[in-house]
């Protein structure tokens, strides 16, 4: 596949990925705390509910860009899996860094990042598309299946540890009663 095509499919994921992102944000209120939306969307403002904005957009990009995509690429889903990764840990550590650093988070700033590393990740994994980078795409659908499995899990039983504490409310995952 043309260089031209993986990189515009790219850029188009990377944007629907910001959009997407920014959405799902507000969906979880947006439909009155409902459940399902909550396996999804950021249902508090943990930095571990805010992985699930950049998490499901990409995923659902990845899926789609394997059917249009992998056919003529064979590193794909290896390379969107990575750069999936690495966007997350991007988001992560940059936030315990700054925060660290300046003692609170900034709204502005970790606004930025999201958008940062949506970028970042989808142009590690165009690099890696375009490489002659070789992987096994079972152990990509197996990462990418945990990770899928980590959020739903943990948006509702959620761990007692500071990535998944709402720094608003000092509380962990939903803070409603489930239906």
């Amino acid at each position: 596949m043309d260089n031209t095509k993986i990189r515009s499919y790219q850029i188009v994921s990377a944007i629907f990925v910001c959009i997407a992102g920014t959405l799902l944000h507000f969906t979880y209120k947006f439909f009155g705390e409902d459940s399902f939306v909550a396996s999804f969307s950021a249902v508090n403002e943990s930095v571990w509910e805010h992985l699930k904005l950049l998490f499901f957009p990409l995923l659902l990009t990845t899926i789609i860009g394997y059917f249009y995509i992998e056919k003529n690429v064979p590193n794909f889903l290896c390379s969107k899996t990575l750069g999936t990764i690495a966007a997350m840990l991007f988001i992560i550590i940059f936030f315990y860094t700054y925060t660290g650093i300046i003692g609170k988070s900034i709204l502005l700033i970790d606004i930025a990042s999201f958008f940062v590393a949506v970028i970042l990740g989808e142009y590690l994994a165009y690099k890696l598309m375009i490489s002659n980078f070789e992987c096994n795409n079972i152990i990509a659908i197996i990462i990418l299946s945990v990770i899928l499995i980590g959020f739903i899990v943990f948006t509702y039983f959620t761990p007692k540890i500071e990535i998944f504490r709402d720094p608003v409310t000092n509380q962990y995952g939903i803070t409603k009663n489930i239906e």
